[in-house]
């Protein structure tokens, strides 16, 4: 036995009689714990002892750490006196007991982390790896189950539990990632497992052995290259900078901070300029914090207020230097930060003492310096590593490029809708004709300002023109566009056209913007428009539509409808004329003319929004304010995206007892007795003290309708706000005013209304022209008649 390798003897029952000292090395049991055993013990599979003296090949040995071991055994009967079998020697080739000798120690030593489990998922055989990675001794984890050894399995170890059941059930090698974080057990790693079937000498499963590769650093470059892709994607989602703030706060907390806050400098929340950051102390203002630790106090510094920070603090720091700075408890700097931390706000003193790392990154785009963003760890978690240090940087240079943007954004809109409502009337003139409320509302959505306007003109005759229009785009742009749109639309009302003439010289307008301003976007795309001019001694509402949705009329009665009208193209399109439609309104009439910002939108059906418009129209409001602000409430979309224009007007109608109509003879022997009839219904008007200056006012421009046009002559006065004077005859000459020499006996006269009255004009009429003029009554325009009228 002592020469022998590894040499056994059993008595003819199977009890161990002998044990060499070659076969404690390869078993691992010394022979006091052996001799006298039953060797079927020391078997993974139950074998008469009367065969052990066939054995020759390979059998299934138990080594004492609970692992199995395949040996190539030869076995031979030990004879007594009588020639009998007395017992059996085992032996074990040399060469066979190096190599697993060799094996053993390269299981022990291997750098990885192995062990060998049996079907019922308890550990038989771990290495030093192993052992050192689950902190427990050998002979505290054979014979037991991983759940039995941590006090709680998390979805880590349930996952290996079942990997372990799968590969026994199925006989099929398995290979799965898996990572526990900072906070566990086990601290923060990443594993590649790989398991595999040991089979025995029936091909059956006998136990399952487990690799496990760390891959720690693997998993954190992926888990970086993760949430930079998700904050690519996450952060910047709107152009609101405290939003894009609270973004980048959620991408750090918990995956790089306990405790994270963004902080900014004052003028990137205004309209000032960028200026340099100051040397000394720096004050920022908090716009977004947040936290996962538990018994985290409230924050010393509330969103939206100003935190001072002193020049060596690691905010600071980070901003004057540009660039991160990683500080934690031994540091001179953050030491010092602390204690006066601790001063300002001591409730926070127990989660300031438990802080592992503080990494402050500045947030810079395009060269300027927005703000700053800090993460802080607090024990138990690890501080921060310089791997962190780059993740954090490139997660801040993405969102200060957002901050930035959305900045701009909040610049450049406030500066749109300034000029917006610089350029949108201030207060509407009042009229006899019509009863005006209107509302504008900026859009909400990324897109800014868009082109919308509204506007109440006065024409002559207590005309009224009204217009709706919207600008295609949004921003400074479409903005001055709607500004140059508005005051075109004033000037040519002011000719008095038609409407579907006032849309076709708009309409070549718009072609001429955009031909000539080839970067104003706006113009190239276009614009709609709804003009309508309604008239209140007739009733009458005239107007024509250029791609803008048609408005709605509210009668006395409640009824509502859409008023039928042919929608041209947009302005800007071209090559469809403009057509004008006429309806009759009764008196009090509600006439509601928008954008389509009211109704449409990309979850809205049009025609579903546009009946739910007439239904707010007819719902009961003390005026037509609060009218305008029900129709918003019940109709506009809870986030628009795009403007919206929203104009009421209710029609007056002026009677038969505020005007007065003559027909003229064209014969210049008729004016003295016209000038008489004028006078006499001044009279009857309480207008006596301007009567003079109207006899001369109707004495020429009846005489130059007689003089210079073409029957039939119509003279008619209006009392309304002002004295309004009209002849109208067949011709379609306008007059001009001119200067008359010292000499000329004519050419006077246009000049002498234009100083008698307050205004006077001329437009075309279907049938000729009219000439008209204004004069300021001489007392409250509105007061009641005389009595006997």
């Amino acid at each position: 036995m002592e020469h022998a390798s590894a040499v056994a003897t059993l008595d003819a029952h199977g009890t161990v009689t002998g044990w060499s000292e070659g076969a404690r090395r390869l078993t691992g049991y010394p022979a006091e714990e052996v001799v006298g055993r039953d060797a079927r013990e020391l078997l993974a599979r139950d074998v008469p002892p009367a065969a052990l003296s066939g054995l020759a090949g390979t059998a299934l040995l138990r080594h004492r750490d609970g692992s199995t071991v395949t040996l190539r055994l030869r076995g031979a009967p030990l004879l007594g006196a009588a020639g009998t079998p007395d017992g059996y020697a085992v032996t074990v080739e040399p060469s066979a007991e190096r190599t697993l000798r060799l094996t053993g120690e390269t299981f022990q030593q291997a750098s990885v982390s192995m062990s060998v489990h049996d079907t019922r998922q308890r550990y038989l055989r771990v290495n030093d790896t192993a052992r050192r990675m689950l902190g427990l001794p050998a002979k505290d984890l054979i014979g037991r189950r991983l759940p039995e050894i941590m006090d709680e399995v998390d979805a880590n170890g349930s996952g290996f539990m079942r990997h372990l059941r799968e590969v026994v059930d199925t006989g099929r090698p398995a290979r799965y990632e898996t990572s526990t974080p900072a906070s566990s057990r086990l601290g923060e790693h990443a594993w590649t497992i790989e398991m595999w079937p040991v089979r025995d000498a029936s091909d059956e499963v006998a136990a399952v052995a487990v690799a496990g590769f760390e891959s720690t650093e693997q998993h954190r470059a992926r888990q970086r290259l993760a949430l930079l892709n998700e904050a690519a994607a996450g952060i910047g989602t709107s152009l609101d900078v405290v939003r894009t703030a609270e973004e980048l706060i959620e991408f750090l907390v918990p995956s790089l901070a306990d405790f994270a806050s963004v902080d900014l400098l004052d003028w990137v929340l205004g309209a000032e300029e960028p200026f340099a950051v100051p040397a000394e102390a720096v004050e920022l203002r908090r716009v977004a914090h947040g936290t996962t630790t538990e018994g985290f106090p409230r924050a010393s510094v509330h969103l939206g207020e100003i935190d001072t920070y002193p020049p060596y603090s690691a905010p600071a720091r980070a901003l004057r230097e540009g660039r991160a700075v990683l500080t934690g408890p031994g540091d001179p700097d953050f030491d010092r930060w602390m204690r006066v931390r601790n001063e300002q706000a001591p409730h926070n003193r127990s989660y300031r003492e438990r802080v592992r790392s503080t990494l402050a990154v500045p947030l810079m785009a395009r060269g300027t310096t927005l703000g700053v963003a800090v993460a802080a760890r607090a024990a138990p978690q690890p501080p921060h590593v310089p791997d962190d240090t780059a993740l954090l940087e490139e997660l801040a240079s993405r969102a200060a490029v957002c901050i930035d943007n959305a900045r701009r954004f909040a610049r450049e809109r406030s500066t749109a809708l300034t000029l917006q409502r610089s350029l949108l009337p201030k207060g509407l003139p009042g009229q006899a004709a019509v009863e005006v409320a209107h509302r504008y509302l900026p859009s909400v959505s990324a897109a800014g300002i868009g082109g919308d306007w509204y506007d109440v003109i006065p024409l002559s005759g207590s005309r009224v023109a009204l217009v709706v229009g919207d600008v295609v785009g949004h921003g400074i742009p479409s903005t001055a566009t709607m500004g140059r749109l508005c005051t075109a639309v004033r000037t040519l009302a002011d000719v008095d056209l038609p409407p579907d003439e006032l849309l076709t010289h708009l309409d070549d307008l718009v072609g001429h913007l955009a031909a000539g301003d080839s970067d104003d976007e706006a113009a190239e795309l276009g614009a709609t428009c709804l003009y309508a001019v309604y008239d209140p001694t007739s009733r009458r509402l005239a107007l024509a539509s250029a791609g803008h949705p048609a408005p709605a009329v509210v009668l006395p009665d409640g009824t509502t409808r859409l008023v039928p009208l042919a929608a041209g193209p947009p302005l800007g399109v071209g090559g469809l004329p403009f057509e004008a439609t006429e309806v009759e309104l009764p008196e009090g009439s509600v006439v509601a003319l928008y954008t389509d910002g009211l109704v449409e939108d990309r979850d809205r059906d049009v025609d579903h929004a546009t009946a739910e418009l007439c239904r707010a129209l007819t719902a009961p409001a003390n005026s037509l304010d609060a009218l305008c602000d029900t129709v918003l409430k019940a109709v506009m979309p809870e986030e628009p995206s795009d403007d919206v224009a929203l104009l009421l007007v209710r029609t007056r109608a002026l009677g038969t007892d505020r005007i007065r109509t003559w027909d003229v003879l064209p014969d210049p022997a008729h004016v003295a007795a016209t000038r008489r009839s004028v006078t006499e219904q001044l009279t009857q008007w309480g207008l006596d003290e301007g009567a003079f200056v109207t006899e001369l006012v109707v004495s020429e421009l009846v005489t130059n309708a007689i003089r210079y046009g073409e029957p039939p002559i119509r003279l008619r006065l209006i009392r309304d706000s002002a004295l309004i004077c009209e002849v109208s005859d067949g011709s379609a000459t306008s007059p001009h005013l001119r200067r008359a020499n010292a000499y000329d006996e004519g050419g006077r006269g246009l000049l002498l209304v234009a100083q008698l009255t307050e205004r006077w004009g001329s437009r075309q009429t279907g049938t000729g022209k009219t000439i008209w003029a204004e004069q300021p009554l001489p007392a409250d325009p509105w007061r009641p008649l005389p009595a006997d009228l």
